[in-house]
């Protein structure tokens, strides 16, 4: 079966209902993974912890890590009941998805290329994995914040899925404030000094996973090798 991963943002899911059918190819399996950074954000100023990132990543302190994960599993659970019951809301650490810290991320990592039994049972039921992006640290130091598109690009791969769809609050990549339709590994390296802010990583990832042949969408905007 074909399958399509859908990676949501939680800027997209405070904007509208998220509509699955809109984003996944008939027929196809799905796999989902989240991020929540509004929630992340709003939750980390009530508790008095500035929000830092460096290249569109999230910088996440120890004293912050345990917000970082209520905010998931809150978005993970509205997600969920907005999908409906063919949803299997997960932790990615307690799934067991490993990474490699990035020490000057802090409890941040990239994450590995290794696709747990569970989740390939999952998919194979016919439900939909609804994965927030938490893995296990790779040297048993505790768990890591993952940035969701990069989760998404390296669970792509490791799936072998067909296509990887970014949802996110804005509708392509945008030039001049017009959807760019297509775009190569090339111009986005053209274009690295006039973009800044979360689609520096999403941009990162979605070549990541169109080198290895999925078919990659950044909402409108195609992203090819």
């Amino acid at each position: 079966m074909a399958l399509t991963i859908v990676k949501c943002g939680g800027a997209a899911l405070a904007k509208e209902p998220f509509v699955l059918g809109r984003y996944v190819d008939p027929g196809s399996g799905v796999c989902v993974v989240h991020g929540a950074g509004t929630r992340i954000s709003a939750a980390l100023l009530e508790a008095g912890i500035e929000s830092t990132f460096a290249g569109g990543r999230r910088v996440t302190t120890e004293e912050a890590l345990p917000i970082v994960r209520e905010a998931f599993r809150q978005e993970n659970r509205a997600l969920c009941s907005e999908i409906g019951p063919r949803a299997y809301g997960l932790m990615g650490d307690d799934l067991g998805l490993e990474a490699e810290r990035v020490p000057e991320l802090g409890h941040v990592g990239m994450l590995l290329p290794v696709v747990p039994s569970a989740l390939w049972e999952l998919l194979a039921t016919d439900g939909i994995p609804v994965i927030a992006p938490l893995a296990r640290c790779s040297n048993n130091r505790g768990p890591l914040n993952v940035n969701a598109d990069d989760a998404a690009a390296v669970l792509a791969v490791a799936l072998g899925a067909d296509r990887l769809v970014f949802v996110s609050d804005v509708p392509g990549v945008l030039v001049g404030g017009e959807v760019i339709r297509e775009l190569s590994e090339r111009d986005i390296s053209q274009l690295n000094g006039h973009l800044s802010g979360g689609i520096v990583p999403k941009l990162q990832a979605a070549v990541v996973a169109a080198r290895e042949g999925v078919r990659v969408n950044v909402g409108q905007t195609t992203v090819i090798p």
